[in-house]
């Protein structure tokens, strides 16, 4: 591990303490092998003024929130050390009374709540304190050997605290074993099953220091692997959709709501789940006790029917063997599975929750790898310690105070179809704003920056072509563990021509693109609709269906046809619990296929300003994109959750359909 210290980098940060106390906490953050998703806090100690002019030691320590990756000023909570110091002194304090009293003691009450460890911090007399649940220090105390391979790495430069929990008991416990340390001959503390400390009057040397601890904890590592054997490389990860999305599936009805599900079939995730023995190896516990707040204990080993339920009726238990009865239990759901063979599985109800569990398994595999390989084997902490940090009386404040309705689609997966532009991305925009990561699909390149805009991923695809749905649909799959949501959108507008003139090409064109196509995708989603989570269909049909016009066949027909092929698919469907609707705009103008001299010709024709032109329907109101975009999506959620079958008008009313 290297210093990412850098002179001109730390003169532009500022002088002051805290300025460099960002500097440097920062470059801690930049490093996932020290500080993953805001794990990790630092500090550091100033001689300042209160409000009054009053002379006050405050300690800036790391707030609520907050990663160190990131960190700015703000986000170090000011709390007077005088107040940390005479908590220290209490034999007995709760974790929940301890916030609060620190909350009280800040010199800025509108600051973010104080790390939980804000006590250990201020009894270390260095002025810079740096903490981090380094990888390779982890997988130095995480195994039968720990205390002595600590030792061999760090002789006497450390100070070794057996592992306690978090908060209050461990600031206590520190507090009672520094007393008379000569913190001049220390380099940093070992927390056993947890992490290192390291501490120094200046920012760039306390910093320097973590990565030396670390550096040599990994040296040991890489002298032990060598030693011992070689590691096991990976042979090619099998691919089982249909299986990925049925184990997502699973997750989702234990926890009761919507989950994404993230593949890794990097080399590390796969070969770490065609370890020997992963079964047993992968369920001893977390890689830090703080992880399994995000991770729960365990991962669920995946693969074989009826694992996720076996993984809930466990936590069930594991829940009443530990709890005092006045505890709320989590839900039962896994949040990360290893599926042998495969690699590994992250599960969140966001896209944000899924990645750090991934980040956190990533490193998680990474590490009890290791340490199988260079040590004698991982070792977690007792499963009662873990219930303990799973079940902090903090994390239950949090829960209680956790609430509110998600967004109607949060945790879906939406598929759309002709969603560059128009009423496809008006259709994609709101199942997003809706919560729902969306992928949308066109045969326009300009798809893909489209779909950036709303945090949805955009993939150029000709529907026409088999081959090409196939792909595009498994892409979705692979990237999201399965498909809720199909809004069927692609069409084009084939010229007018009265059938005696009409060329064959035109009538074929638009069957091709505004029937089969819709036929084609169904015939490739609806097998992994049928495990999806309150699955639905909604296809956008046309006015002229119950309207037709004259020198409209090719259009009219194949929109007829589309619904006649949605009223067989709501049939068909509806034993497997897949909604299929249809919604029928009309008059929709602010598409690329209405530029303003269509716009005034037609106008023209039927003796009508522009604006009477857009609003020449019952309610004298302009139908936009985003009007039809809303009815799909609340046609996708749980308004429309008893119906099927259903063709719905957005089209302002219309006396020839009424």
């Amino acid at each position: 591990m290297k210093s990412l210290w850098n002179d001109a980098d730390a003169r532009r940060a500022g002088r002051s303490p805290v300025a460099q106390r960002v500097y440097t906490s920062r470059l801690l953050g930049q490093n996932p092998e020290l500080v993953l998703h805001g794990g990790g806090n630092t500090s550091v100690k100033a001689r300042e003024r209160d409000y009054f002019g009053a002379p006050v030691d405050v300690l800036h320590v790391k707030g609520s929130g907050w990663d160190l990756a990131t960190i700015e000023k703000e986000g170090f909570a000011p709390v007077r050390i005088e107040t940390l110091l005479k908590m220290a002194e209490l034999d007995v304090l709760s974790d929940a009374d301890m916030v609060t009293q620190q909350r009280a003691a800040m010199l800025n009450p509108s600051a973010p709540t104080p790390s939980v460890e804000a006590i250990l911090h201020a009894i270390l007399p260095p002025k810079f304190v740096d903490h981090t649940h380094a990888d390779a220090v982890v997988a130095l105390v995480n195994n039968k050997d720990g205390r002595r391979h600590v030792e061999d790495v760090y002789g006497e430069s450390v100070l070794v605290i057996p592992y306690v929990m978090p908060g209050f008991i461990l600031s206590r416990e520190v507090f009672k074993r520094v007393q008379g340390v000569d913190f001049t001959k220390l380099k940093g503390l070992i927390l056993m099953n947890h992490g290192i400390f390291t501490f120094h009057d200046d920012a760039r040397a306390s910093y320097e220091l973590m990565i030396e601890l670390v550096s040599k904890a990994e040296r040991h590592i890489r002298k032990n692997l060598q030693r011992r054997g070689k590691v096991l490389v990976p042979a090619k990860p099998k691919e089982n959709l249909m299986a990925l999305a049925r184990l997502r599936r699973a997750v989702a009805d234990q926890r009761g709501g919507a989950v994404y599900a993230r593949l890794n079939q990097s080399r590390e995730a796969c070969g770490f789940s065609q370890l020997p023995q992963v079964g047993k190896i992968a369920t001893r516990g977390p890689l830090t006790p703080d992880h399994v707040i995000r991770t729960k204990r365990i991962p669920v080993i995946a693969g074989r029917e009826g694992a996720v339920e076996k993984f809930a009726r466990d936590y069930v238990n594991y829940f009443d063997r530990y709890t005092d009865g006045k505890l709320t239990m989590l839900d039962p759901a896994p949040r990360w599975a290893v599926w042998p063979g495969h690699g590994t599985v992250a599960f969140g109800a966001t896209m944000q929750e899924a990645k750090i569990i991934e980040d956190i398994a990533r490193h998680t595999c990474k590490t009890i790898a290791t340490v199988e390989t260079a040590f004698s084997g991982w070792k977690a902490l007792p499963q009662k310690q873990i219930f303990e940090m799973e079940y902090w009386e903090l994390e239950q404040a949090k829960l209680r105070k956790a609430g509110g309705p998600r967004p109607p689609h949060q945790g879906k997966v939406a598929l759309v179809t002709g969603a560059a532009a128009g009423i496809g991305f008006a259709c994609a925009e709101a199942l997003a704003e809706e919560g729902a990561q969306v992928v949308g699909i066109d045969l326009n390149p300009e798809i893909t920056g489209q779909m950036e805009k709303i945090g949805g991923i955009g993939i150029v695809a000709n529907l026409t072509q088999d081959k090409e749905v196939i792909a595009a649909v498994e892409d979705a799959v692979r990237r999201f563990g399965g498909l809720d949501i199909l809004v069927s959108n692609a069409g084009i507008f084939t010229a007018g021509a009265y059938l005696e003139d009409m060329e064959q090409s035109n009538w074929e064109k638009s069957m091709a693109v505004n029937l089969t196509s819709h036929q084609v995708l169904l015939k490739h989603t609806i097998p992994f609709l049928k495990i999806g989570i309150d699955p639905a269909v909604v296809l956008v049909g046309s006015r002229n269906v119950s309207a037709p016009g004259a020198g409209a066949a090719s259009y009219s027909c194949a929109k007829a046809g589309l619904t006649q092929l949605c009223r067989v698919a709501a049939l068909e469907l509806a034993p497997e619990g897949v909604r299929c609707n249809i919604v029928h705009p009309d008059a929709v103008f602010d598409t690329k296929l209405w530029t303003p001299e269509a716009l005034q010709r037609s106008a023209e024709r039927y003796g009508l300003t522009v604006e009477e032109y857009k609003t020449r329907n019952l309610l004298q109101t302009e139908i936009k994109s985003k009007d039809v975009g809303r009815m799909a999506s609340a046609m996708a959620g749980a308004l429309f959750g008893k119906t099927t079958g259903a063709q719905v008008p957005v089209d302002g009313g219309n006396d020839r359909v009424i």
